[in-house]
């Protein structure tokens, strides 16, 4: 098929990379290049990259309601548009555009979690699966027909780094099954009960209360990881916090028990992976050896 593919991070990398492989892919739609690193110099996006070193044409334009950039998009002649984690509203003449239609890769077992954390979200909730799905987009956030889902169980000690990877793969997997059965697929509607929406992930959300139960301080920890990163304060420095396990034990919420043990308001969590200011994540042992716990955080 003739593909225009819309994407930005780098969970995105692996689905441009099995489109090249299978289909011809016309242009590549990313976020415009932004600031990073210490010289705060223009930075491409993961897709940028990955698309220029395999030689494909890359637009970026800051938004895609103008009738030229409406006009350039429709002029492409695509046959489907896949989109994941692209990060702009598509108006409806984009939607239109392609003889297809336009394909999401979303990952979360719609209708829940629609919106744009939907693995934070999830594993903060505690869900005990996710998944991905290929939907037919629509106007609406995430509410528009349902072409093909799988689903995956969460692991009790899984981070949303972990997950990011797992589902990337089962999406580049799953859309290439899409593409194949295209056009002979039945979308199926979403059901209005049970829809749930997954804000965006605000830093204010970041700092770990241990007077919560452990249970949802284990699932923040892991949730958070490795951005923006749960977080404590240690002896007037930031730690970030990047994977964690319930561990038996029980005292004043705050109160190290022994070793990265720390009482919560029910139960206690076991830091297993943490992050000094201006160091590397390393193991809790680790961290152990150059920072000194006070008997309470």
């Amino acid at each position: 098929m003739k593909i225009v593919f819309m994407g930005t991070p780098d969970f995105s990398v692996p689905v441009l990379d099995a489109l090249h492989q299978h289909h011809e892919i016309l242009a590549v739609y990313c976020q415009p290049p932004r600031p990073a690193g210490r010289g705060k110099a223009d930075r491409p996006s993961p897709v940028q990259a990955r698309a220029e070193a395999l030689g494909l044409p890359v637009r970026h334009p800051v938004l895609l309601r103008s009738e030229e950039v409406q006009h350039d998009f429709a002029a492409l002649g695509a046959d489907v548009a896949v989109v994941l984690a692209y990060g702009l509203i598509l108006p409806q003449p984009v939607l239109d555009a392609p003889r297809l239609g336009c394909l999401n890769i979303h990952a979360s077992l719609l209708p829940r979690w629609r919106g744009a954390a939907p693995i934070h979200r999830a594993i903060m909730a505690g869900d005990p699966e996710t998944g991905v799905c290929i939907m037919q987009m629509e106007a609406g956030l995430d509410t528009g027909p349902v072409l093909l889902r799988e689903a995956t169980a969460i692991g009790p000690e899984e981070t949303t780094a972990d997950l990011h990877d797992r589902l990337s793969a089962m999406g580049a997997r799953l859309i290439l099954d899409a593409l194949a059965r295209l056009p002979d697929l039945t979308a199926q509607p979403q059901p209005a009960k049970g829809v749930t929406y997954a804000a965006k992930i605000d830093k204010a959300e970041a700092r770990v209360d241990f007077a919560r139960p452990a249970v949802e301080v284990d699932r923040l920890i892991r949730g958070l990881s490795p951005f923006p990163g749960a977080w404590v304060e240690v002896r007037g420095e930031r730690v970030k916090l990047l994977r964690s396990r319930l561990a038996p034990g029980s005292g004043v919420p705050g109160q190290v028990l022994g070793g990265f043990v720390v009482a919560c308001g029910e139960g206690a969590v076991e830091i297993v992976e943490a992050q000094r200011e201006g160091k590397r994540p390393m193991p809790a042992a680790e961290v152990l050896r150059g920072l000194v716990l006070p008997d309470r955080l």
